[in-house]
């Protein structure tokens, strides 16, 4: 009998490849910061690719911990922009190229709005390039193509019909993510010029759009916004877990009488022994990771509840996050917007 668990079906749906790597010693990550906002470079190639089965080519992961206060909205803006600018000069395109910005997504669904909403805050200029051209301007164009449900089409063809009508340089294509951890919802940008697979995260994936299916380079960029339930019941116990060790071992300390107000122990490094964890949760807590959440999986999907959630501030995160993208984009492509 074979009492090896094939892990597979239970893996987490997730875009990132910052959580798809994990600790991956053999997948080498460029990491700096900036204004608290960390930068993760990632440059997949071929055997990298087989390894993790993410598609070659180089990944920007920018992680953030608010946007609904002004100054940090623009700090992580100003650094999604010049990382944006990297990504476009990597691409080697001729002289004034032809961008077209694609906002995917449901604008009637909140978490799955960030393309059509930051694509309302991209400045196009196509049509006045008909006339002259624009000194510190890129020719832009761009489109909210819908989702499939209300069109009946493959976004992926009406793109395609598109760029061979107007014939881009390249394109930007925005999409909501979903994420593998609850801490990066809504606070993290990932960039890739791979392309994208839209609706992967949620299962629900539609037709690749990438270099290799529009024939021109494909910038992708995403922030995830929603998580499975699962996900949250497990990285809620591992915060239960974290909250226990710091108590038993904090509140011991003389520091702790010196502390004013609460601490955020979920960010640093505690040891977590595993007598503690058993002492928790008794049978489940001798579990791994894996285990758990495979036991998560096996309670939720039957009944239906391993649902796809969203905070409950979506609706003005998104708006936030809206004006990061598409101001961002469009200080990346243009010369005289940096006030934007």
């Amino acid at each position: 009998m074979n009492n090896e668990i094939d892990m597979s079906k239970y893996d987490v749906r997730t875009d990132l490849l910052v959580e798809t790597i994990k600790d991956n010693n053999d997948i080498k990550q460029n990491v700096k910061t900036i204004d608290d906002i960390k930068i993760t470079e990632v440059l997949i190639d071929e055997e990298s690719e087989k390894i993790i089965g993410k598609k070659k080519g180089n990944y920007v992961t920018i992680e953030f911990d608010d946007v609904t206060d002004y100054t940090n909205k623009e700090k992580v803006k100003k650094v999604f922009s010049d990382e944006l600018k990297k990504m476009i000069k990597n691409l080697k395109l001729k002289d004034n190229p032809y961008c077209l910005v694609v906002g995917l997504g449901n604008e009637k669904s909140t978490p799955d709005s960030l393309g059509p909403t930051s694509i309302n805050n991209i400045i196009v200029t196509s049509h006045l390039f008909e006339i002259q051209n624009i000194e510190g301007f890129m020719k832009v164009s761009a489109i909210n193509p819908g989702v499939m449900g209300q069109t009946g089409i493959e976004t992926s063809d009406i793109i395609l019909s598109i760029v061979k009508k107007i014939s881009p340089d390249f394109l930007i294509v925005i999409d909501s993510l979903a994420s593998g951890s609850i801490e990066r919802v809504n606070k993290t940008i990932q960039m890739t010029d791979t392309g994208i697979h839209p609706g992967s995260g949620i299962g629900n994936s539609r037709k690749e759009i990438s270099k290799d299916k529009i024939n021109i380079p494909v910038i992708a960029i995403g922030v995830p916004t929603v998580v499975d339930a699962n996900i949250i019941v497990s990285d809620t116990i591992n915060y239960m877990y974290k909250h226990y060790a710091f108590n038993k071992t904090f509140m011991k300390s003389s520091m702790s009488k010196l502390t004013v107000g609460g601490v955020n122990y979920l960010k640093k490094d505690i040891n977590i022994d595993e007598d503690d964890k058993k002492n928790l949760f008794g049978i489940i807590g001798t579990l791994t990771n894996d285990e758990f959440r495979q036991l998560i999986y096996e309670v939720l999907t039957p009944i239906g509840y391993n649902m796809m959630v969203t905070p409950k501030e979506i609706d003005f995160v998104i708006e936030k996050l809206g004006d990061i993208i598409g101001n961002g984009i469009n200080r990346a492509l243009h010369n005289n917007v940096d006030n934007i």
